[in-house]
């Protein structure tokens, strides 16, 4: 496997556990939200977050997981800002 895509999985992990944390933290804040609510919201998250990992670093090509890459870092400056 090539280094530049270990690398770009390891920043799409690394963001993008950032962007469930902060998916569960949204669900959270919404009224008549559960704890049942948060945690399928974090489950589903997670696995989107897992199924792109995996896409990124066996079947994209490089331009495109790099794009992923500069979408899930974008995604969480602007999210961390705005909270």
């Amino acid at each position: 496997m090539e280094t530049w895509r270990v690398i770009a999985g390891v920043l799409i992990g690394f963001g993008g556990i950032i962007l469930v944390l902060l998916t569960m933290a949204y669900t959270r804040e919404r009224r008549g939200s559960t704890g049942g609510t948060v945690a399928v919201a974090g489950v589903i998250a997670f696995t989107l977050l897992t199924i792109l990992c995996i896409l990124s670093l066996t079947v994209f090509p490089g331009a495109v997981v790099w794009i992923i890459v500069l979408v899930v870092g974008l995604t969480n400056v602007v999210l961390l800002l705005t909270s």
